[in-house]
């Protein structure tokens, strides 16, 4: 696929009075996702992200929903999301779609970054993060309501991979048995958001996908920018929970990573839940969907899309140990109640 040339298509389209002098890959590697920074001929700069994963109209639809939560985001947070550019007063989006090619671009203002976190966090940073998180996903709550509405559910998505289990692509990639043991924890997943009436949870944004690399903040560990929105979704916030495990885990971010559970027991993370919930209270049935939210994410993000997110020798490992690890470990090594007794819920 040509990238500049489908950008520049895309720019063309967007604002044919400005020129492009460059265009340079800042993508990361380990993504098949790609951004680039676009400088025009008078020194402007925009960021351009082009996708051909997935459905065009649920792309169109997350980035408007994501431009009106970061127009609707109220003080401390109301230049906290990076903005995407309009034309005729909306998110301006561009489809290419030529023979078997069929990709979309974005074009986004340079997002200001402040001070990255440190790849291991001491407990200062992981308590002043807690706190942070739990006031933006507050300030995401009062905001919920006047926000487009998303066509994508929890359900809708387990559904779809039930649906592709059949097919001659799944069988040919993963033999009888692990299709067996991946419907297996469909179906538990189904039966346990039933039980834990995960359907009358708060719908909030979510963007999933937290690591080191793609937030800053003040000197005073204050939440400054948030970019990449390669996994956002309307969801309960028990979405954004594994992710915020694995930033405060005693491990730190790695370049070579795996998604084991094991954030999830640490009492890192329950430090970073204290804080938290001080400012916006959690649920003991909340937590105890924590379970159901690490194995739709090994599910959905790993099993159903990994060949999508990941570059091919990611998604060939990640896949490999989600089927021998990831899954076998969801109902043996995870104990919400854990959790729910250091916060004196019931």
């Amino acid at each position: 696929m040509d990238y500049s040339r489908i950008i520049k298509k895309a720019w063309k389209d967007y604002d044919p009075t400005k020129t492009i002098r460059k265009i340079q890959d800042i993508s990361a590697m380990v993504s098949t996702n790609h951004v680039f920074r676009i400088v025009f001929e008078d020194d402007d700069i925009v960021i351009a992200k082009l996708s051909y994963f997935g459905k065009y109209d649920h792309f169109k639809e997350d980035h408007r929903i994501i431009h009106s939560l970061a127009n609707n985001l109220l003080y401390p947070f109301e230049n906290f999301l990076a903005k995407s550019l309009l034309k005729n007063n909306r998110v301006y989006t561009y489809r290419y779609k030529t023979g078997k090619t069929d990709a979309w671009v974005v074009f986004y203002n340079p997002t200001r970054v402040q001070n990255r976190l440190p790849k291991r966090l001491d407990e200062s940073h992981i308590r002043k993060l807690g706190y942070q998180i739990g006031k933006f996903h507050r300030a995401c709550s009062r905001v919920s309501r006047v926000l487009p509405k998303s066509s994508k559910t929890l359900s809708t998505d387990i559904n779809t991979l039930l649906k592709q289990l059949g097919s001659a692509k799944f069988k040919k990639h993963f033999s009888a048995e692990q299709i067996e043991l991946i419907r297996q924890h469909c179906d538990i997943f189904i039966k346990n958001r039933q039980l834990y009436n995960a359907g009358s949870f708060e719908t909030i944004p979510v963007f999933i996908d937290w690591n080191i690399g793609n937030f800053s903040v003040t000197p005073n560990l204050k939440l400054y920018s948030r970019w990449d929105y390669d996994w956002f979704r309307m969801s309960t916030r028990m979405m954004d929970f594994y992710f915020f495990s694995r930033v405060v885990s005693d491990a730190g971010d790695k370049t070579v990573f795996s998604y084991l559970i094991n954030p999830l027991n640490e009492e890192r993370f329950i430090i970073f839940l204290e804080e938290y919930h001080k400012v916006n209270p959690l649920t003991a049935v909340e937590l105890r969907f924590l379970r159901e939210v690490y194995r739709f994410f090994i599910l959905n993000y790993v099993i159903k899309d990994g060949n999508y997110f990941f570059n091919e020798q990611y998604a060939s490992k990640l896949q490999a140990e989600a089927l021998d690890i990831y899954l076998p470990s969801v109902d043996r090594d995870f104990d919400p109640e854990k959790l729910i007794a250091a916060l004196n819920l019931k």
